[in-house]
């Protein structure tokens, strides 16, 4: 009977999680109230409380539950490939599909959130920093993987790392901005174009990247 309940109540706690993801990509991690999604979704508000004892609690919890999203969707897909440049623009092809396709309706949620609280101290702040800097380390650790295999060209060394990750990273998130607010798919395949551009730069061995981003993936 206890495992039963334990295991009902991890059920209601990825129900709740999976609205409120998609809720806090639109309206913002403030626009999230317990009782209002008990309502929306049929449940006992006092269930409900009972999992997240605080709205910042709530809050923590659902920026954690999208970080496990994104790590499925764009991550995961592309560990087992090998060291290199191409896996580097699997990995950006990954998240341009993965902000087109509206995983989250607002589109990135990370993005969504990070304008919100990034000027409010805090543990709901510092817990989005997190997860924002864990994504840069990770592009900037798979460029290094590619520099280390051979893939940088000759000149390019470590310390281009950080500034290709940074000039990747600000392209992505650019057409995440555009295509939301002007409803413009056209913006992924742009920001593909413009980061082949500069892979294809850093790139030892440039002809293994594609001439163009698949425009068909990047469907809103």
């Amino acid at each position: 009977m206890a495992d039963g309940r334990v295991e009902r109540g991890n059920q209601t706690r990825r129900t709740v999680l999976g609205r409120t993801t998609e809720i806090a990509s639109v309206d913002g991690l403030e626009g999230l109230s317990l009782g209002k999604i008990a309502t929306d979704l049929g449940l006992s508000k006092s269930g409900v409380f009972a999992l997240f004892g605080s709205k910042e609690d709530l809050q923590l919890a659902t920026v954690r539950a999208a970080a496990e999203v994104f790590v499925e969707q764009v991550v995961r897909p592309v560990r087992a490939e090998p060291a290199g440049i191409a896996k580097v623009w699997l990995l950006c092809e990954r998240w341009l599909g993965y902000s087109a396709r509206r995983v989250f309706p607002g589109g990135c949620f990370f993005y969504a959130v990070s304008a919100e609280f990034d000027a409010r101290p805090g543990p709901v702040r510092d817990e989005i920093a997190g997860a924002r800097s864990d994504w840069t380390r990770y592009v900037e650790r798979l460029l290094d993987e590619a520099r280390l295999a051979g893939g940088f060209r000759e000149g390019a060394g470590a310390e281009q790392v950080p500034q290709v990750a940074f000039e990747i990273i600000a392209l992505m998130e650019l057409a995440n901005a555009h295509s939301v607010l002007h409803a413009d798919p056209v913006a992924y395949e742009r920001a593909g174009r413009g980061i082949l551009d500069r892979l294809r730069a850093l790139s030892a061995a440039p002809e293994e990247l594609p001439e163009r981003p698949d425009a068909a993936g990047y469907t809103v």
